[in-house]
């Protein structure tokens, strides 16, 4: 697959939360995750694809309704594509929030070796 193959197949996944068959296809095994900040929930670095998988789980878990989710089209460069994903949720702790990231993605022999979120 091309970056913009990757990029269109990951924003139409994100489009229908289906996080985890977006990170089985078109994550490696050793992708890297890296949050804005730690948190009491997240670290700052997540590694590997196992771990990432239970990342999004954890993320699910503390989703009481997700109201809307919004993902931009890519912007893709030559090994990186980027994207804004904005979230509208009930969190079970914290109530209703809106969330907006710039989600950075790169990809290294077809397969997307690190993500980064920034706020």
């Amino acid at each position: 697959m091309t970056i913009q193959q990757i990029a269109d197949k990951l924003v139409a996944y994100c489009r229908n939360s289906q996080w985890e068959q977006a990170q089985r296809e078109l994550y490696a095994d050793d992708v890297i995750s890296i949050e804005p900040e730690a948190s009491s929930v997240f670290e700052k670095e997540t590694k590997g694809l196992p771990a990432i998988i239970e990342k999004g789980h954890k993320f699910d878990d503390l989703v009481e309704t997700m109201h809307s989710i919004r993902v931009t089209d890519p912007i893709v460069a030559d090994h990186t594509f980027a994207c804004v994903l904005e979230m509208d949720a009930t969190m079970k702790a914290h109530g209703r929030t809106a969330m907006k990231e710039l989600c950075i993605y790169t990809v290294k022999d077809g397969k997307i070796v690190k993500e980064e979120f920034v706020m």
